[in-house]
């Protein structure tokens, strides 16, 4: 039975209410054989609040390493944090049994370059998960001249040390995969394992959360997600007041998620009369739940953004809805395009986006087509009882 570590800065609160791919990953493996240690922060990046570090796992040991945490997602406070967070690992590595594989997700940078370096001095097998690329990601919201370029040149290097020391790259899109493998020359490829959704676990949570408040000759649009700099969600808004303007009042925008700029986006819809309902940050069954019962999804993500297949893609596949998309990323687009499971628009456009979405909302045949599509997308890339089957052969070295 291979002892498997997995270390990963960013996993969801032990309460069996989110969707994190490595606290599902450490339950899956478990399932299959394996001896499983999660290793996480003892700080939510969600809540901005500690965690309550006696909750253990039935299935898998739990270790929470110590982490000060921060209010701001991009702040030096965060990158202090994550700094001492890798510190405190370091030390906790250094005191534990060595383990046969260390499986890391990839970032945070700090956690994974002490876990690298601990692999190479104790020659265990390191497998490296790839979920956003740093500094690439910070580019489009933190930018201050010497001040950004000097933290992002050091951060480039920490990455390319970390990619460069992987004896296999698992990430969750080509786009990322391709960046590492640049700085690795013990691999030729990556593997692409979408993030995903469990779908019988959706489907199951979807019906016991099965939403009956929605009104005869509504059409729902939904977003699902953090609200942030890099997600338009007023150019959705825009796009909506555009066709209210036509007299189309019945499409309701219901925007799932929390962040920085919800107070924004509320007065901003206030301000512009859109039908639209904040539903804060919802757990994962009750947004199931909800996302089921709506229409189309809109996936507005502002141009420059380095995320490429990210967690709602699943989930509005997983809901089998037709998805509208600003998105430039040539992967995300291109899943679209083959599988006729949305519409791709220009980015920042409004415009474009309100064509769009007229086009669905005349055409219901239009919309149930593509959303068997959308869930035949969901069914082929982004199971993940059928697709982690890949991650758990590489860890055991198949």
């Amino acid at each position: 039975m291979k002892d498997v570590l997995i270390i990963a800065h960013f996993c969801n609160d032990m309460d069996g209410k989110g969707n994190n791919r490595f606290n599902y990953l450490a339950e899956f493996l478990a399932e299959s054989g394996f001896r499983v240690e999660l290793v996480t922060s003892d700080f939510s990046h969600t809540r901005k609040a500690g965690r309550d570090t006696g909750v253990q796992h039935p299935k898998y040991k739990l270790t929470y390493i110590r982490e000060p945490g921060y209010q701001k997602n991009v702040s030096a406070q965060r990158f202090l944090s994550h700094h001492v967070l890798g510190m405190n690992l370091k030390k906790y590595l250094e005191d534990r049994i060595k383990p046969d594989v260390i499986y890391c997700a990839v970032p945070s940078l700090d956690a994974a370059e002490a876990a690298a370096e601990y692999a190479e001095k104790n020659s265990i097998r390191f497998l490296i998960d790839i979920q956003d690329l740093w500094p690439e990601a910070f580019k489009m919201v933190f930018n201050i001249p010497v001040v950004s370029e000097t933290i992002f040149f050091h951060m480039k290097r920490q990455a390319d040390r970390i990619y460069g020391a992987a004896d296999e790259i698992i990430a969750v899109s080509r786009t990322y995969g391709s960046r590492a493998v640049k700085a690795n020359r013990k691999c030729r490829e990556a593997h692409v394992v979408f993030i995903g959704a469990e779908l019988d676990s959706f489907d199951r949570l979807a019906r016991e959360n099965k939403t009956c408040s929605k009104p005869d000759g509504e059409l729902w649009l939904a977003y699902i997600g953090t609200l942030g700099s890099s997600y338009d969600i007023i150019c959705v808004m825009d796009a909506l007041k555009t066709l209210q303007d036509k007299g189309i009042r019945n499409i309701k925008f219901i925007v799932m998620g929390g962040g920085p700029l919800k107070e924004k986006f509320i007065l901003y819809a206030e301000e512009k009369n859109i039908y639209a309902e904040f539903t804060g940050i919802l757990d994962y069954g009750k947004m199931a739940g909800l996302l089921a019962a709506c229409d189309i999804a809109v996936n507005p993500i502002r141009r420059g953004s380095a995320g490429s297949i990210i967690n709602k893609h699943a989930d509005y596949a997983a809901a089998g809805l037709p998805v509208v998309n600003t998105q430039e990323s040539p992967e995300y687009r291109r899943l679209l395009e083959d599988y006729k499971a949305g519409l791709n628009c220009e980015n920042g456009n409004s415009g474009d986006l309100a064509e769009k979405l007229l086009l669905l909302y005349e055409d219901e045949q239009l919309r149930k087509t593509m959303g068997a599509n959308s869930r035949r997308l969901a069914q082929e890339k982004f199971n993940r009882r059928r697709t982690y089957t890949e991650i758990a052969e590489l860890i055991e070295g198949r």
